[in-house]
């Protein structure tokens, strides 16, 4: 039988630090408020587009692999905030990184969405159709954000994620996975004023929403996390006591606190850095994967846990093995270009509109 080792892994966070002091300065809100709500006290703002932040942080896991990009078949972004919808950013992501050799597609499940591509490109692996595959999770959420909205502007920050998998004969990888969707709520997490359903004629240039019920949104993602970790470890007759380490999706800290009370886990048992980096939605389980190897949270032969939930609502939770490698075959040099701004300064215009138009 094949499996999809996991082999390489990178991270791309632009350096732009937008702190919850300077939020403060321009919306109705504290650091004490934003701390003690989501466990957010930073986040990072991009001067690049989606395909720059995710082809560095494929680069970075195709150099830490020790591969060629062209020895890659598929490249799989997960983002919800494209440069463009045609074509597809991960053509981009393609070309930047020079896998010319591979599919390139784009995925959107939100949140949730580098464990659904993760699974897609795992399964095939595993059934022959590619050997290597790179999956990245990367969004520039502040694109999204209206500071007049506190409840959601608070959360959200830019980042990219990415894993490099080739075909091994052992048990590694992704090994068990549980993909769902509660669509009957999917009002209640949404971006309002974009997309075809809108009259671009109507009103041009409405700017976007977020809504976000934030009582609901913390009961279901309690719910369908747990519900499908639940799940992949009766898959893989294992117990929560198995676990070495939960990787969940960084959108709440009072959330993470739930699952890990759940699962009886320590707090040695969970990666937390969403007081870093807030919700970067698909790329956070990515980015949060990176940073555990790189701290040295991952040693050989763990028992990983995964799980998230995002708009949709899709939900999902994995379950992987992780092989010998801890250290990457080598480092990548490259860099995003160079950008003067701060990120109250890279906001400017998208504050300003928004607060004048509230």
């Amino acid at each position: 039988m094949q499996y999809a080792e996991i082999t390489g892994w990178g991270k791309c966070l632009p350096p732009a630090i937008l702190t919850n002091e300077d939020i403060a300065k321009h919306v109705d809100t504290s650091d004490e408020w934003i701390t003690s709500r989501t466990g957010i006290k930073e986040r990072r703002i991009s001067h690049v587009g989606t395909a720059e932040l995710a082809a560095l942080a494929a680069k970075r896991a195709i150099a830490a692999a020790g591969i060629d990009p062209t020895e890659i078949e598929l490249v799989a972004l997960a983002t919800s905030t494209p440069d463009m919808l045609v074509p597809n950013s991960a053509s981009k992501v393609q070309n930047l990184i020079g896998a010319k050799n591979a599919a390139a597609v784009d995925m959107n499940s939100a949140c949730t969405g580098f464990l659904y591509a993760l699974q897609s490109a795992t399964a095939q692996v595993r059934m022959g159709a590619v050997k290597k595959a790179v999956v990245i999770g990367a969004e520039r959420m502040s694109w999204f954000v209206n500071w007049s909205q506190r409840e959601s502007a608070v959360l959200f920050g830019d980042g990219a994620g990415a894993v490099v998998i080739e075909a091994t004969d052992k048990p590694l990888g992704l090994l068990n996975a549980k993909l769902g969707c509660d669509s009957e709520a999917r009002d209640i997490l949404q971006v309002q004023g974009f997309g075809t359903e809108i009259d671009r004629y109507d009103n041009p240039a409405a700017a976007l929403n977020i809504q976000f019920i934030g009582k609901e949104i913390f009961k279901r993602a309690v719910r369908g996390m747990g519900q499908g970790a639940n799940t992949v470890m009766e898959q893989a007759n294992i117990k929560a006591s198995d676990i070495n380490l939960l990787v969940p999706h960084q959108a709440n800290l009072r959330i993470i606190a739930a699952l890990q009370k759940q699962f009886e886990l320590s707090d040695e048992q969970v990666m937390v850095n969403i007081h870093n980096y807030g919700n970067t939605s698909a790329a956070t389980v990515a980015i949060a994967l990176c940073e555990a190897v790189e701290n040295g949270r991952i040693k050989p032969g763990d028992n990983i846990m995964t799980a998230a939930f995002g708009a949709g609502l899709t939900w999902g939770a994995g379950y992987i093995k992780w092989g010998d490698r801890i250290t990457p075959v080598n480092t990548c040099d490259d860099s995003l270009p160079a950008s003067d701004k701060s990120a109250l300064e890279l906001l400017s215009n998208a504050m300003t509109y928004c607060l004048n138009k509230a």
